[in-house]
């Protein structure tokens, strides 16, 4: 089939992406893998291509490292505009589903509250380098599943590299 005058443009709406605790910790460290796409989302986020969130919880974790690190982390909030979701008892029990269905082990029950977080506040994106718990297809195909069980969407998890624009 050929279409022929038909002018496609470029969506203007913003993603609202979902920040993991990874992105801020790869923000500083130059050397390891990711760390130029890391950054080019970072830059994306400044220029206003996406509408960037975090939680309270990721403010919970970035509180455990140490000094400088931790200031320098909790610095992007600020510097980048990042909006901060609240804890919330309907994430706290969506996280729990997750752990009981053995889509994230109970002792890294932050990683569910920050799928959970993003699912209850209707994010589209989280963007996320912990390969161990967060981005690996059984976590995408089974948060998918149990949102959709529970009432909510579907949050697409990915890294960063499949957010950015490549030129």
């Amino acid at each position: 089939m050929v279409y022929n005058n038909i002018k496609m443009t470029k969506m203007m709406r913003k993603q609202k992406i979902y920040l993991e605790t990874t992105m801020f910790n790869r923000y500083f460290e130059h050397e390891r893998d990711y760390y130029a796409d890391t950054k080019k989302l970072f830059d994306e986020i400044a220029l206003g291509k996406h509408e960037a969130y975090t939680s309270a919880y990721v403010i919970e974790e970035l509180m455990k490292a140490s000094e400088p690190k931790r200031d320098d982390m909790l610095s992007l909030l600020k510097k980048y505009d990042i909006v901060i979701l609240e804890q919330s008892e309907e994430t706290e029990l969506l996280a729990q589903v997750y752990v009981k269905n053995g889509v994230i082990p109970e002792n890294y029950i932050y990683d569910g509250y920050h799928i959970a977080c993003a699912s209850v506040n209707g994010l589209e994106v989280i963007i996320s380098l912990n390969f161990q718990h967060i981005n690996k297809l059984k976590t995408k195909t089974m948060t998918e599943l149990i949102n959709r069980m529970n009432g909510y969407n579907s949050v697409y998890i990915c890294s960063p590299m499949e957010v950015v624009e490549n030129e």
